[in-house]
């Protein structure tokens, strides 16, 4: 499993890149590769507001459908519109096709998500 030293993690296997006062979110590679083949990818509108660990997306695969939850209150400033047209790119690279960008309204919150060594060890015991 791939796993980026630079961003913060979910125990629901959410990625968070924080960028000034935006984070880019999207779905670890542990993820894509539980769900497999990901066929449809439904995201919000920009300009939605969303709370901590509430679904923000679905993803659906071949096995499944799930929700995406976002790990920080915010409002969406962009989505990734080339996954609607080609939601197979999560697979290919989920820490590239991130799916939404959402301005950050508490930073504090990112102190309740792991870094990357943290999500190595929770990822160990989750097997």
């Amino acid at each position: 499993m791939k796993i980026l030293e630079d961003l913060l993690y979910t125990n629901d296997h959410e990625w968070l890149k924080v960028e000034e006062d935006k984070a880019y979110i999207g779905i670890t590679d542990y993820a894509q590769d539980a769900l497999g083949d990901i066929v449809y990818v439904e995201l919000p509108e920009v300009d939605d507001e969303f709370e901590m660990e509430e679904a923000f997306a679905v993803v659906e695969s071949v096995k499944a459908a799930a929700d995406i939850y976002i790990p920080v209150d915010g409002r969406v400033l962009e989505i990734n519109e080339d996954l609607e047209d080609d939601p197979s790119l999560v697979n290919e690279d989920p820490y590239e096709s991130w799916m939404i960008a959402v301005e950050l309204e508490d930073k504090s919150q990112l102190d309740e998500l792991m870094n990357s060594g943290e999500y190595e060890k929770f990822l160990e015991e989750e097997e």
